[in-house]
């Protein structure tokens, strides 16, 4: 720690006290395959059919209504998600992490941000990048949660019900990397029913018990690859 951020620290001790953001935070990685091999399901017209796909399961706080650690900040409502922790509490990003991120507004003469920190008592602090902590003087006004982050190597995949015109069904295929889609790899296709009522796109299969221009009722048989849930 440099001569500066020391003094700050112990110039602030009394006051907020110290800390240094940690990054050793590693979110658990999930799959996912929808609906259970086997179950009857219905969608309507323009609903995921069948999902699968890779998601990370991320630690975060979720704040309901603006918190201040002190004159200098204010944490907005919003997602905050966990970069790592140390014996003290656990440490958060700024935001920026989607149109349900949270953010801290700051004074212009405060210092900049590092990090937002939980201390085991559950209080809420502001960090800044001299490592000084400014606490709130209550606990609470915020809860852990999970959140789901897709990545650039997430990939979903997906069956889409277009709907019935005559004997033909039309099941629209797409695939999304992290949050885009990828127009090279979305497909439609149609399937005649009086051939089979069992139809199968890239490994998975479905059967078609019942199927209108409104709904359609299936049993999955199986799902594009083994990942489960």
């Amino acid at each position: 720690m440099s001569t500066k951020i020391t003094i700050a620290c112990f110039a602030a001790f009394v006051l907020v006290g110290c800390a240094t953001p940690k990054h050793n935070y590693t979110p658990v990685s999930k799959s996912i395959s929808e609906p259970p091999i086997g179950e009857v399901v219905e969608r309507q017209v323009g609903d995921e059919m069948v999902h699968q796909g890779r998601y990370r399961e991320h630690d975060a706080i979720q704040v309901s209504s603006p918190i201040k650690p002190n004159w200098a900040y204010t944490v907005m409502p919003g997602y905050f998600l966990k970069t790592g922790a140390d014996d003290e509490g656990e440490f958060y990003r700024l935001g920026g992490d989607g149109p349900e991120s949270g953010s801290v507004q700051r004074n212009p003469l405060a210092d900049p941000l590092a990090a937002l920190m939980v201390k085991k008592e559950s209080i809420l602090c502001a960090v800044t990048v001299f490592s000084v902590a400014a606490c709130s003087s209550t606990p609470g006004g915020f809860e852990k949660v999970k959140r789901p982050i897709t990545t650039a190597d997430s990939l979903q995949r997906t069956l889409i019900y277009n709907g019935r015109v005559g004997e033909k069904v039309n099941i629209g295929y797409r695939e999304f990397s992290g949050n885009s889609a990828r127009p090279a790899f979305s497909n439609n296709v149609e399937y005649d029913l009086t051939e089979s009522r069992e139809i199968a796109y890239r490994g998975a299969r479905l059967e078609i018990l019942e199927a209108t221009n409104r709904s359609i009722k299936f049993r999955l048989l199986s799902n594009f690859n083994q990942a489960t849930r």
